[in-house]
């Protein structure tokens, strides 16, 4: 697995160089819908406590399993509103043409500022909008071993109506077709390598090419 090369990481404060030429790095997630990118970050917020996990907020209804604070801050579309007004996100969007999504940028600061290696585990719009205003991150796109994989584990998860898994595999063809646009791409056949790998680019020092 190789990656395309990147600039120096700034201070997300600052916008220059960190304290100690050693700045952490903002690593951004992205995929397709069921390629299992929150199953890949909860895996590595088990076993690798020190790399600080982004919590989204979203206009959705919880799932059975969700816990408000852990997996997302479940809010309101007018506190969404508010939050997007005051510039509270440092990026949002529509998902699957149905709820919103968006990342809280001051946690964000905050952990690399501190020094501490941050994972945003995001939707390819958010991916976009983080690239634009954070081109210092690295761009990590995980994808499903195959389309009939994805298809199974979407389908086998079981926590979407029909019409909103056709809906969902629609963006899933768009979403693929962006994987070029990423830095590096992990092929998430098994949670734990696909984990492994990544904690394996977080903590690396720089990027140095694309496979």
């Amino acid at each position: 697995m190789t990656t395309h090369p990147k600039n120096t990481t700034n201070d997300p404060a600052t916008g220059g160089p960190a304290a100690g030429g050693s700045p952490a790095r903002l690593t951004v997630l992205a995929g397709p819908t069921a390629v299992g990118k929150g199953t890949v970050a909860a895996d590595i917020r088990e076993r690798f406590p020190d790399i600080w996990i982004s919590v989204s907020a979203t206009t959705r209804k919880p799932r059975p399993t969700e816990v408000h604070g852990v997996h997302y801050l479940f809010v309101s579309d007018a506190e969404f509103d508010r939050m997007i007004a005051d510039g509270e996100l440092l990026e949002w969007a529509v998902v699957h043409k149905a709820a919103r999504y968006g990342t809280p940028k001051q946690p964000v600061l905050a952990k690399l500022a501190e020094g501490r290696p941050a994972l945003l585990e995001i939707d390819l719009q958010g991916a976009r909008q983080v690239r634009e205003t954070m081109p210092e991150a690295q761009f990590v796109f995980l994808a499903p071993p195959s389309w009939d994989e994805l298809v199974r584990r979407l389908v086998g998860r079981g926590t979407e109506t029909a019409e909103e898994r056709e809906r969902r595999l629609e963006t899933a063809t768009l979403e693929l077709a962006a994987e070029k646009e990423f830095d590096v791409t992990i092929v998430n056949a098994s949670v734990r390598e696909a984990a492994d790998q990544l904690v394996k680019l977080i903590r690396s020092p720089s990027i140095t090419g694309k496979s």
